[in-house]
């Protein structure tokens, strides 16, 4: 377990490199590169914009400066906003939560609903009902996630009033209940395009489980079929899924940042297409960092548990 520990520590870090390294090369292959929101000042001219070039150390060659930003990096100093001058670090956690939030209650709503209907699809194989079952999934997948909150915006706020059509909250309300109405809307459309991953794995795992040796013996000796999903099926198909929480979260980094778009939700993703737009790079390179960080750590985790919990790969 240790060697497998250091093995995927070290192939995560040298990812994470290689990320930051194309990042910041592709950062300054931009037109205007790290210095295009300085030249679109008014007034700027090219001495004062070579002047900041110089105090900025971007006036050196591209491999001086990436090993100066990265040593920065390790030791906290992500860089600050163009914009307001705040650290990156600081933005980044400011923005977090939200994100996180919306995660949280997508994963709440897509996991069960993708498992179920992936279990469903599993153990009525050949049937109508699999079909139906396959097709919701396909129509799911199928959705482009602006279109859905687009819609979803229509009908229940334009139309019905029923919830807010974005923000965090309203102005003036701190409640919780006002928080969660702000909420229902982007983790519903995050959460029904995220079916469909869940709902696949689901099924080709548990479809392979449900015709083991002794799943058919139970089922021969008539074992009632609720109790060998619930006992049996349903537990050796969610071991598998261990691993494909690893992959949920850049599923859910990118969808998120659509979904935060349309519904002006101020998460990460929302804080990445701002930085973008304003062409505000130290946050942008912070995000990427950050971003791969994150994805590369849920992976690892995953995998760890997954060696723990299965002793089938316990060596």
């Amino acid at each position: 377990m240790t060697g497998f520990l250091l093995q995927k520590l070290g192939v995560n870090c040298l990812l994470l490199v290689l990320v930051s390294m194309v990042g910041f090369v592709l950062v300054h292959a931009t037109p205007g590169g790290p210095l295009a929101q300085f030249a679109l000042s008014p007034g700027m001219t090219s001495a004062r914009l070579a002047e900041i070039a110089h105090g900025m150390g971007l006036d050196r060659p591209l491999w001086q400066q990436y090993l100066h930003w990265s040593a920065r990096l390790a030791t906290g100093d992500w860089g600050r906003s163009y914009r307001d001058q705040t650290p990156v670090l600081t933005m980044i956690w400011l923005h977090l939560g939200a994100t996180a939030q919306l995660g949280l209650a997508s994963l709440i709503l897509s996991f069960p609903l993708g498992v179920a209907l992936g279990i469903v699809a599993a153990l009525r194989a050949g049937t109508r009902t699999e079909h139906l079952a396959s097709l919701l999934s396909v129509v799911l997948l199928s959705l482009p996630t602006f279109w859905l909150g687009l819609v979803f915006i229509y009908v229940f706020s334009v139309r019905l009033g029923w919830f807010p059509a974005g923000n965090l909250t309203t102005p003036g309300h701190g409640a919780f209940m006002d928080h969660l109405r702000h909420l229902a809307l982007p983790s519903l459309t995050l959460g029904l395009v995220s079916v469909p991953l869940w709902s696949s794995y689901t099924q080709a795992f548990a479809g392979d489980i449900w015709r083991q040796d002794h799943i058919r013996t139970a089922r021969a000796l008539g074992v009632p079929a609720w109790r060998i999903v619930v006992l049996h099926l349903l537990p050796e198909a969610l071991l598998p899924l261990i691993p494909v929480a690893g992959v949920y979260l850049p599923t859910l980094l990118s969808g998120a940042l659509v979904t935060e778009t349309v519904f002006t939700w101020p998460g990460i993703g929302r804080l990445l297409l701002d930085s973008l737009q304003y062409r505000d790079y130290p946050v942008v390179m912070g995000l990427l960092v950050f971003s791969a960080a994150l994805v590369l750590l849920c992976s690892l985790v995953a995998e760890i548990l997954h060696h723990l919990c299965d002793p089938r790969l316990r060596g």
